[in-house]
This record gives C-alpha cells, sequence and structure tokens, in this order.
C-alpha cells in the first residue's frame, strides 16, 4: 500500500550546487524502480544550521514529496544514510507532517495567548499599585 511522504535532506555544503537535483535523482530512483511516484521536489539551496554538524555550519537543504510504500521508504532513507554526501534526513508520512505543523501553531497560539494574559494582568496590576501610593 502507497503512502504520500515527505523527505527532507541536508547535504554537505562542500558539493556543488548544480550537481545537487542528479545527485537526489539518483537517491529517487529507488522509489521510482519500486513504483512510487515522486510529486515535487524543492531544492532550497544553501542555509546556515541551527547547530554544527560534522563541523559544519550549513548545509544544501531540500524536500522532497513522493508516493511509495513503506519497503521502498525504508530502502531510500537506508541508501540515503549510507551516502557521505547527505548530513540529516527526515522522512514523514505527509499526514504527520501536516499534523506536526498544526500542533506547532496551536502551541505558538497557547503561548502568545499566556504571554498576552501576563502582560494584561501587569498593565492592570500597575494602576492599582499607584492608586496605593
Amino acid at each position: 500500500m502507497t503512502h504520500q511522504y515527505e523527505l527532507m535532506v541536508i547535504l554537505d555544503p562542500e558539493i556543488d550546487e548544480r550537481t545537487v537535483a542528479p545527485s537526489l535523482d539518483k537517491f529517487l530512483n529507488v522509489i521510482r524502480n519500486d513504483g512510487g511516484t515522486i510529486d515535487k521536489v524543492d531544492i532550497w539551496g544553501r542555509r546556515r544550521l541551527a547547530y554544527e554538524i560534522n563541523k559544519k555550519t550549513e548545509g544544501i537543504y531540500a524536500v522532497v514529496d513522493f508516493t511509495a510504500t513503506s519497503e521502498a521508504t525504508v530502502e531510500l532513507d537506508r541508501q540515503l544514510k549510507l551516502s557521505e554526501a547527505v548530513m540529516r534526513t527526515k522522512v514523514l508520512r505527509a499526514e504527520e507532517a501536516i499534523a506536526l505543523v498544526e500542533s506547532e501553531g496551536k502551541r505558538a497560539e497557547e503561548k502568545a495567548a499566556r504571554k498576552a494574559a501576563a502582560t494584561k494582568a501587569k498593565v492592570d496590576a500597575k494602576p492599582a499599585a499607584e492608586k496605593d501610593a
């Protein structure tokens, strides 16, 4: 049974950016050979990393949306991990990725609401303290 997946790959910044698409295509043939389809390949380019990976502060990011069986996805992940040009990978089922984004959005909204309530409580407490003085 096939599912929708999203793959994020961080590649070594020392490789030439023009060779990113052909390199990814070589890995994505695992999906194609197993009967899956590649829906979208989005190469973000060179970006600063949040923390150093392999003593590097930058990486070349790429996001791929594809449809495949879980076996093909496991094989793709294995092949990517064997490559020295690949620094990090993350494969998510599309449904999980959407749920993750939604939960992060809700968490951010709740945090903003708590902060606004705390700020309002401080502002309301100030005039009361000034009246007493």
